[in-house]
């Protein structure tokens, strides 16, 4: 057998496609992400919000942090793979995101002492969560933070927890060697003190705009 018969044919754009909306979301979680498009703000695609039920639920996911709250789609989707006794907690800046998110939990049937909404600065408020208290952190937020989110997700993860960070791949400029841009930067510099953090085992997958995943042994 040649070498070119034994190096696997990488995904084309169909594929891709394809392995995104493999999994569909559940109908709460479209109207969310409906929600969110008419409001000119970008939710996460399906395979993302597939993937955050899927991980939520494997991990047996009770406590949970979202950092930035996405109009309720992520908050939604890790709900839907949280046991009904679990709680999540949403922190985001903007007011607006969080009511769509509270709307969108409601008409899913969500409780509510299944989640809690925070409206405030993400730094502000992360240090004043306990430590080794939670199963799961999505950083999800600004950007420009991503260092600051991941150290917070080290503290407030318990052993086993996993931090999973959007966007891993900035907008396909990450494995741009010449891109300087603030954002990509900043991604660079999370991923990096993930892979260089002991207590982390990372992974990095090509779903939606990215994502690392990483648990905290």
């Amino acid at each position: 057998m040649s070498p070119d018969q034994l190096t696997p044919t990488a995904p084309d754009p169909r594929s891709w496609e394809y392995a995104d909306e493999f999994v569909a979301t559940s109908p709460e979680v479209s109207a969310a992400r409906e929600t969110a498009l008419a409001a000119e703000w970008s939710p996460v695609g399906t395979g993302t919000a597939s993937l955050l039920t899927f991980m939520s639920r494997a991990i047996d996911a009770h406590t949970v942090v979202e950092i930035g709250t996405d109009a309720g789609v992520t908050g939604l989707s890790l709900m839907q793979g949280m046991d009904r006794k679990g709680v999540l907690t949403s922190i985001d800046a903007e007011s607006d995101r969080q009511a769509a998110a509270r709307v969108a939990f409601e008409r899913a049937g969500m409780r509510s002492n299944q989640f809690r909404l925070i409206t405030g600065m993400p730094l502000d408020v992360l240090p004043k969560l306990r430590d080794g208290a939670y199963d799961l952190v999505l950083v999800n937020g600004d950007r420009l933070e991503y260092v600051e989110y991941v150290a917070q997700a080290l503290r407030l993860l318990r052993h086993g927890g996993v931090v999973v960070v959007n966007g891993a791949l900035a907008d396909n400029t990450i494995a741009d060697p010449d891109n300087d841009a603030d954002e990509t930067l900043i991604i660079r510099e999370a991923l990096d003190s993930i892979q260089e953090t002991e207590e982390f085992r990372p992974v990095l997958l090509p779903v939606g705009s990215g994502l690392l995943l990483a648990i905290k042994e």
